[in-house]
């Protein structure tokens, strides 16, 4: 099947929670304009906590319904739109559930960010409470509807820690051997050991367990996408129109890696590198993010099949390295600060993902065109940066300092 044409007979209702999101809208127009049926459901926490943080998208993000309306404008496709907080509304969540009928749920609606997750206790526990009672709610509405619906959750590569195992990451189960008293060996397959860095992935590690138990006592049919970091602004759909046009987080708490360093390089700031940037990490663009979405959706399991693990990545890159790329295409200056982060100086990250690519995906890897393409957006809305807000200022540990340039 191709990626970018959905048959009459595979349409389906697709739910998208957190569906206004940096990763969850562009996968929501995705999904609509290859013929799916989607129904968002969001809480708008996210616009939320750009008003908490007193730092917005770089780009500027419209309201939920003007968005809509703009995508009913140019394509002649609805997208519904509910506002409801899974993590406490459960009554009105199962409610949408049962009069819309989905064939599948795609769960973004968590709180995504590591630094964000360890600002204080209170950003802690919120993420806790948010993450746990979100994707718990989920099952429970899926299991008290009874309808045979397909979960398919976004992840993340940092449940299996930053260290370097000498083996690569296998998609979600290790093989082991355990030899018994008798001698005899029996070979069994358990979920990769898990090794969060933060609150944010600490909840994404204890998502694992709650799919694999409702997986095993209720056959509910789940997807587990373990994603690497995202880079990139928009997708083809979100280029239709500036009303479309998706978040690009430049600040210390929420902008990725590769996105900040490009930002910091079109507004003239230090590119900032934490620590001697030798830690290692997966990197996946945002088109491939909605491709795999789809790949996904269009490779469900059976009710007897076990939790689907995809590792959703299409290459990894050491920090250092990719500070050094961008200041040669930029000419921007590089400066290593105190990494604020409890995390090994340096690690080697080897991971398959042999699942998407056996499915078709045909990744989009780190190139200067699309470099150049962020870099173009950056510039573009430049005068909207605070500079103040790019910094990480949030700690792991109280010894531990800001990662703070001279400017």
């Amino acid at each position: 099947m191709r990626l970018d044409q959905t048959s009459l007979n595979s349409k389906k209702k697709i739910m998208v929670l957190g569906g206004d999101g940096f990763c969850g809208w562009p996968t929501s127009l995705h999904l609509s304009q290859v013929g799916h049926d989607i129904v968002i459901i969001d809480n708008l926490s996210r616009r939320n906590i750009d008003n908490e943080l007193e730092a917005e998208s770089l780009t500027p993000i419209q309201p939920i319904h003007t968005r809509l309306n703009a995508w009913k404008e140019i394509t002649g496709k609805s997208i519904d739109f509910y506002n409801i907080d899974i993590a406490n509304e459960y009554a009105e969540f199962l409610q949408v559930i049962q009069s819309e009928k989905p064939d599948v749920i795609i769960h973004f609606a968590e709180q995504r960010s590591a630094p964000y997750s360890m600002k204080s206790p209170k950003h802690k526990r919120y993420t806790v409470n948010n993450n746990m009672n979100v994707t718990h709610n989920v099952l429970c509405a899926i299991v008290e509807s009874s309808l045979d619906i397909h979960l398919v959750h976004l992840g993340t590569m940092g449940v299996y820690g930053y260290g370097t195992a000498g083996l690569k990451i296998p998609e979600g189960y290790l093989d082991m051997e355990v030899k018994k008293e008798n001698g005899e060996r029996v070979e069994q397959q358990i979920l990769y050991p898990t090794n969060p860095g933060s609150i944010y992935h600490m909840t994404k590690s204890q998502d694992q367990l709650l799919f694999q138990y409702y997986n095993k006592n209720d056959d509910v049919r789940i997807t587990d996408l373990h994603q690497g970091i995202v880079w990139g602004t928009n997708t083809k759909e979100t280029n239709l129109d500036d009303r479309l046009i998706n978040r690009f987080d430049y600040d210390g708490d929420y902008g990725t890696v590769l996105n900040r360093f490009l930002m910091q390089a079109a507004v003239g700031y230090p590119i900032t590198v934490h620590g001697t940037g030798g830690q290692t990490r997966a990197f996946i663009h945002i088109q491939d993010t909605v491709r795999c979405i789809q790949l996904a959706i269009e490779n469900p399991p059976a009710r007897t099949d076990r939790v689907f693990i995809f590792n959703q990545m299409t290459e990894t890159h050491r920090v250092a390295d990719l500070a050094k790329l961008i200041s040669k295409l930029t000419g921007e200056e590089i400066a290593y600060v105190p990494n604020p982060r409890k995390e090994a100086a340096e690690n080697e990250l080897h991971v398959k993902n042999d699942l998407f690519l056996s499915k078709g995906l045909q990744p989009i890897t780190l190139n200067e065109g699309l470099l150049q393409e962020v870099t173009k957006v950056a510039k573009r809305f430049k005068d909207r940066a605070d500079y103040e807000k790019i910094p990480a200022t949030s700690l792991w540990t109280k010894e531990q300092k800001p990662g703070v340039p001279e400017v």
